[in-house]
């Protein structure tokens, strides 16, 4: 079975990421699926952005009468100013314009700041019930435990979106997240998702940090065979950072055949995971050093030997920021 592209956030390549018109961009240039993260308003809404703090991908700095909502929170131990979701209501969040968060980089996209509202889960559900074609959705749950810990608790918040769209136990569905706890609260609601455990290349999740202090495990203790076994008791799947999943792995010619292998691949396949890996992009900035083709970090390298490289190594899924170019490299893969 070929991997699945999966448009991230969108297509942020093309249009601010998590506007309207970056998903629908995104099914008219070929995604199996939409990737959008869920952060709470103040009233329990599911708002799609990237973060909670949104002065990078909203006009919210602009806005005079949002001025006082400027603030300092810690997220996961890390110190962060801006404006965040949970401080608003919808209908706050609602009248505030989407804007490019790389607008060095991604020039053309940042021609369509303001041009859209931000949007809800609900939105989008309706969204890919309108598509011409199945599309899924895959959701990233933001921040669990910082969010439970100010009262608003994710997983029933999402739960109560599918329940409402018609969405629970639909084939088009999975959620992740980089901690394992809110995935187990939508499985025991019965929401009837596919589960996939993001993880990071370093560091720990924060409900195990929460619970466990430095005891907590690690993400890469988290990737040994017996961890990766227990992990297939609960779950679908992992999904891992590209340098994650490429570790030691060589990139071949775009026009080699061979597999290539990636022994995590191999390995979360032998315990029964599907593997997913982020996140595919063309400019140089994001390619390695060997593939990166001239001086303009916004000028695209060679991506296709990167993008084929990646697909190669039997990964399940590949998240994309221009699902165009994800969809050309797996036809070029066979």
């Amino acid at each position: 079975m070929q991997p699945l592209v999966i448009a991230h956030r969108g297509a942020p390549g093309y249009r601010p990421e998590h506007s309207r018109s970056a998903y629908d961009l995104a099914i008219e240039l070929g995604a199996d699926a939409i990737e959008p993260d869920l952060v709470p308003s103040a009233d329990g809404v599911l708002v799609l952005r990237h973060e909670n703090e949104v002065s990078g991908t909203t006009d919210v700095a602009e806005r005079p009468e949002f001025r006082d909502r400027r603030t300092t929170k810690t997220i996961e131990g890390k110190q962060v100013t801006g404006w965040f979701t949970e401080d608003f209501t919808w209908a706050e969040l609602s009248t505030l314009r989407t804007r490019e968060r790389l607008p060095e980089l991604r020039r053309a996209s940042r021609q369509h700041d303001g041009e859209d509202t931000l949007l809800r889960l609900e939105d989008l559900l309706a969204i890919l019930d309108d598509a011409p074609r199945p599309v899924g959705l895959v959701a990233e749950v933001k921040h669990a435990t910082t969010f439970a810990e100010a009262g608003l608790p994710m997983a029933p918040l999402l739960d109560d979106v599918l329940r409402s769209a018609g969405w629970r136990g639909d084939d088009r569905l999975t959620v992740e997240s980089f901690e394992k706890g809110v995935l187990r609260d939508l499985a025991a609601r019965g929401s009837g998702a596919r589960l996939v455990y993001l993880q990071e290349a370093r560091g720990s999740a924060a409900d195990e940090v929460a619970a466990r202090g430095s005891a907590a495990p690690t993400y890469a203790t988290e990737r040994t065979d017996a961890a990766l076994a227990a992990l297939a008791e609960e779950f679908a799947g992992i999904s891992v950072s590209l340098p994650t999943l490429m570790a030691g792995v060589d990139t071949r010619a775009v026009d080699d055949p061979a597999p290539v292998r990636s022994p995590l691949v191999d390995r979360a396949h032998a315990a029964g995971l599907a593997v997913y890996t982020w996140t595919l992009r063309p400019e140089n900035r994001f390619l390695p050093a060997p593939l990166r083709r001239g001086g303009d970090v916004a000028a695209y390298g060679d991506w296709e030997r990167w993008f084929t490289s990646v697909l190669r190594t039997g990964v399940d899924g590949v998240f994309a920021d221009h699902t165009d170019l994800a969809v050309r490299a797996r036809t070029l893969i066979g």
